[in-house]
């Protein structure tokens, strides 16, 4: 799978949590009445029913093209028997993990972009299942990209950054005798960057010009749910906490020759990446009328 691609996953969560939001807020709005206020300006209010017809005005089609799209291609992955293996996913997973995860993202994410790469993935299987890349095509690719499958080690890590070896120290007891890295590094550390978020930097790896040299070296030694002791940087002092590694790999030609076939075919074919080529395939209608286009 792509950037670009992965791109439009995050693009795709977006509007997911739009989802969510219109239905956490439709049940209340009928139980409670349209005219509910949710905000009021001076004299003027804001009532429920309006925001959600807002909502709706903005999000509403692009929304509900979404929710077809999943379905559609949950269906006709069925239909021609296209199926994931659990190593297809998993990969894209950690690559995903390893290079575009965000600081504070919540562990029940993963799940969420979990899904949303099977869906990706079906996406590709369709819409190239008819194409045909030979075996010299996709070893030629393999060998001019092989920079692209190799996904260099890397280590999800929160930090506190003090300016003196007392306060690294003191930050150090207080962990030591059960305070919460995450509070204490909204409370003590000076990374404006990392600190209101607990001081989660998200995933980073040797080659990563922003971290301190001395951080990654402090992080390879830890286990998961340990932290080091005070480590002396260009900017202070830093505690580490690592949240988890991820091994570094180099993925062979066999393991990725069925993704080197997806991106070479749809480079062939030169589509959008889009269920919408299958709407009429499985039979959709919707609200907004044709669904014939591309």
């Amino acid at each position: 799978m792509k950037k670009k691609q992965l791109w439009y996953i995050i693009a795709g969560l977006t509007i997911l949590n739009v989802i969510t939001l219109l239905m956490l807020l439709g049940k209340p709005a009928i139980l409670e009445g349209k005219k509910e206020t949710v905000a009021e300006v001076g004299k003027e209010s804001i009532t429920r029913q309006q925001w959600l017809t807002e909502l709706e005005q903005r999000y509403g089609q692009e929304t509900l093209r979404d929710m077809v799209d999943q379905r559609v291609v949950v269906q006709m992955a069925e239909k021609y028997g296209i199926k994931l293996s659990d190593d297809a996913v998993e990969r894209e997973l950690t690559i995903y993990k390893a290079m575009y995860s965000s600081p504070g993202e919540e562990p029940k994410s993963e799940e969420r972009w979990k899904q949303q790469i099977e869906y990706s993935l079906l996406l590709e299987e369709l819409l190239t299942k008819d194409v045909k890349v030979s075996e010299d095509d996709k070893k030629a690719f393999y060998e001019q990209n092989k920079h692209l499958f190799d996904v260099p080690s890397s280590y999800h890590l929160s930090q506190i950054i003090v300016e003196t070896k007392q306060e690294a120290e003191s930050a150090a007891q207080e962990l030591k005798d059960g305070s919460s890295f995450a509070a204490l590094a909204m409370e003590r550390s000076i990374d404006e960057f990392s600190a209101n978020d607990g001081g989660d930097i998200g995933f980073v790896t040797e080659e990563d010009e922003l971290i301190s040299p001395e951080v990654i070296t402090a992080a390879k030694s830890l286990k998961p749910k340990e932290w080091t002791e005070p480590v002396k940087t260009e900017d202070g002092y830093a505690i580490v906490y690592l949240h988890e590694k991820l091994a570094g790999k180099s993925y062979s030609f066999s393991e990725v020759e069925n993704q080197i076939r997806r991106q070479i075919a749809l480079e062939q074919m030169d589509i959008p990446v889009s269920a919408r080529a299958f709407w009429n395939d499985a039979e959709v209608s919707w609200f907004y009328g044709e669904t014939s286009k591309k």
